[in-house]
Formats: structure tokens, C-alpha cells, sequence
């Protein structure tokens, strides 16, 4: 696909996708650079937040719909090892589920940051839930996250001092249906406000992860091999920030395949309590093996068990080549640094879930860039009604 002409991607469906999935390493160090030249707003945001917290830790919520929230359940894992946990608690908590039970979710009376993943800024439960925040928390400050400048939540923020924007590279405001450089970018610039590396240190994980991504795009002939196995189920697993992108790594399956593919996700531990029952002759199990190598033999423990059920189609562990390695099929990056913490490892993690979906989305008959032909899943949710609350 990533090959292809454009004409050619374009009578199959698919050029917006594939193109989107390919440029992603590019946006990456977009991305990074629209950090560095905020870093100084952002730590002035952040110090802010702080002074105005009087003492109290701050929480920071991460929402977001659908792969905006699987942002979130994301980054979470990670920052909750490595920013200032004297200062801040993570959570990561869907919009949708903060609009539909505000008072299971909002403390009024503690410090708050609501960080809003958007790619468009205009999902109604992405609105809803800025609205309630503000309604309901005393001491509230704001990130948005966004990828269209346009977009309800970026004008939403303009003038408010408490409410600091930071735009993702225009190539991120993805086209297609399925949402992948936004994904990655929103991603990758939440872990680096939040992340107490040092500069060259993230600098270090991003030149680290915009070559593992050009090596997916490099090797789709062997993700082309998965794709073109006899399977219709797909298992997606992993510890920690890879537990958290095995939402987004089975959604993207889901989407571009309108479902025709079934799809499950868990973490390695979690699996052998009852999802374990999906596995068939005709599944395709993954796992994103973690780099922290007290972690790594919980993803490679499961990954030989299942191997050793003798009953899936495959099995596949993605992630870079350790001491303690799965002794069955790998997708380990070449390129890959052993000591990459696991949120950048993410990223080019999604891009192999991403292509395989893209392909997985053609075998099927179906077009990546519409691939709801009945029309009722949208590229930004449409039907929902929205109530007031009094609480």
C-alpha cells in the first residue's frame, strides 16, 4: 500500500489512509518542535496551575471519545511513573462518561485540569464535558489538545487565560475516517508537557521513535503476511501504557473493517481471566511487549502459554529485541532502543496496528477512508442528545 501510486490508492479508497498512516514519523518531529518552541508557555501554564493549587495536588483528568479517550488511557500509565506525582494524579476518564454521570467523576472541590483530546474539537461530548467541568469544579484549568484550529474546543479557549491551546501539526487534523496521526501527535505532545525528562532525553525518544516508524512503513510486506492469513478474530494485549493502546490498536481493526473482523483487547495479566475463551483456530493474538523487563515476563509468560495452547492462528509479539524475548514469531524493530520508556514505544506500536488494520480493511472489500457503508458510524459522531444538569 505504502507503494502504491496515488491513483491507484485512490480507486481502491484507501489514499487518505494510507497516506495518513505513512506520514506519521514527519508529524512526530512536527510535533516535537511545536513543543520546544512552547515549552517556556507551557511551564509557565503549569507553574501557574500549581501556585494556584495552594498546596493541594492537582488532578489532571485525560477525556476524550473514542480514540481521543484511548489517548488518554494511553499516556496515563506512563506519566503516572514519570512526571511530578508531588504535584499532580493522572486519570484518565472518557468524555462520554463524564457527560452522562458528572457526579461520579468531577470533585468540586479539588484542583483540576482537564486535558481534551480533539482531532475535529466539534464532538458534542467533548463540548458537554469542558461545559459540566466548568459548571461544577471551583479551581479549574484547561489543556486542549486539538488538531483544528477551527474546531468548537480551540475557539471555545480563545481569550480565557486558564485555558492553554496547543494545536498539533496541521498534517495531524486527519481526513480519513479513522483517526491515526492525531492519535500519535495528541499523544506524543501530552507525554511531553507532562514528562520530567530532560530535553535531550525526549529528544532522544523521538529521533528513536520516527525511525521505528519508518521501519513499519518498510517492512508492510511482513504485516501484509498477517493480513493475508485465514483468520476473522484479532487479539490485541499488553501491560501498562500497551495495555492502555490495546483499545486503540482493536478499534482501528473495528473500524476500517465496519466490524467484519471481530476484536478483543486486555492486558497480558488480565486475558487469562475469561477473554482467553475468544481464542480460536482463526485468531490472530499480538502482544506490545513491554521494555521494563520486571513487566516484559509478564507480556512473555502469556505469550507462551497461548503459544503452548497449541489452538490460535498466530502469535505475534510486537516490540523491540530484549534479553527475555518470546520464543515464538516477533515483529521486533531493528531500529528499536532498548530502554525506550513504554509511552514513546506506543508509537510506533499503533503504526503496526494501523497498517494491519489498513490491509486487514482490503482483504476484506471494504475502502479505509469510508469505511461505514451504511453510514451509521460517523468520522464525528452525530445524533446525540445532550441534557442539562442541575447537580
Amino acid at each position: 500500500m505504502f507503494e502504491k501510486s496515488v491513483e491507484e490508492l485512490t480507486q481502491m479508497g484507501a489514499q487518505i489512509t494510507t497516506e495518513e498512516i505513512k506520514h506519521q514519523p514527519e508529524l512526530w518531529e512536527e510535533a516535537f518542535a511545536n513543543y520546544q518552541a512552547k515549552k517556556d508557555e507551557i511551564k509557565a501554564f503549569l507553574d501557574k496551575v500549581v501556585a494556584e493549587a495552594d498546596g493541594k495536588k492537582v488532578r489532571v483528568i485525560f477525556t476524550g471519545a473514542g480514540t481521543s479517550a484511548y489517548t488518554g488511557d494511553t499516556v496515563t500509565p506512563y506519566l503516572q511513573s514519570h512526571a511530578d506525582r508531588d504535584k499532580f494524579d493522572f486519570e484518565a476518564i472518557a468524555s462520554t462518561d463524564l457527560v452522562s454521570a458528572p457526579y461520579d467523576f468531577f470533585k468540586p472541590d479539588t484542583p483540576t485540569v482537564l486535558v481534551s483530546f480533539a482531532r475535529s474539537g466539534n464532538s458534542p461530548e467533548s463540548v458537554k464535558s469542558v461545559e459540566l467541568a466548568e459548571q461544577l469544579v471551583k479551581n479549574l484549568h484547561q489543556l486542549t489538545i486539538t488538531c483544528a484550529p477551527d474546531g468548537h474546543l480551540a475557539r471555545r479557549a480563545e481569550g480565557e487565560s486558564s485555558n492553554l491551546v496547543l494545536l498539533q501539526p496541521a498534517g495531524s487534523n486527519d481526513k480519513g475516517f479513522a483517526m491515526t496521526g492525531s492519535f500519535s501527535c495528541m499523544a506524543l505532545t501530552a507525554m511531553l508537557v507532562f514528562d520530567q525528562a530532560s530535553l535531550s532525553d525526549k529528544d532522544s525518544y523521538v529521533e528513536a521513535i520516527v525511525k521505528m516508524g519508518h521501519e513499519v512503513i518498510s517492512r508492510e510486506a511482513e504485516i501484509q503476511n498477517l493480513a493475508d492469513e485465514d483468520f476473522n478474530r484479532i487479539t490485541y494485549l499488553g501491560s501498562g501504557s500497551l495495555g492502555g493502546l490495546t483499545r486503540e490498536a482493536q478499534l482501528k481493526i473495528l473500524e476500517l473493517t465496519a466490524g467484519k473482523l471481530a476484536t478483543i483487547f486486555d492486558t497480558s495479566m488480565g486475558f487469562r481471566h475469561g477473554p482467553k475463551s475468544f481464542v480460536n483456530g482463526k485468531t490472530l493474538v499480538f502482544d506490545f511487549l513491554s521494555n521494563n523487563d520486571y513487566t516484559r515476563q509478564y507480556d512473555v509468560d502469556v505469550m507462551e502459554e497461548i503459544k503452548g495452547d497449541g489452538i490460535a492462528k498466530r502469535i505475534v509479539a510486537i516490540g523491540t529485541d530484549q534479553d527475555n524475548n518470546f520464543s515464538g514469531e516477533n515483529f521486533a524493530f531493528k531500529s528499536g532502543v532498548k530502554d525506550l520508556p513504554e509511552g514513546y514505544q506506543a508509537l510506533p506500536d499503533v503504526m503496526f496496528a494501523q497498517t494491519l488494520a489498513l490491509l486487514s480493511s482490503i482483504k476484506v472489500g471494504n475502502k479505509p477512508d469510508t469505511p461505514s457503508p451504511s453510514g451509521t458510524v460517523n468520522r464525528v459522531v452525530k445524533g446525540v442528545i445532550l441534557h442539562d444538569y442541575a447537580g
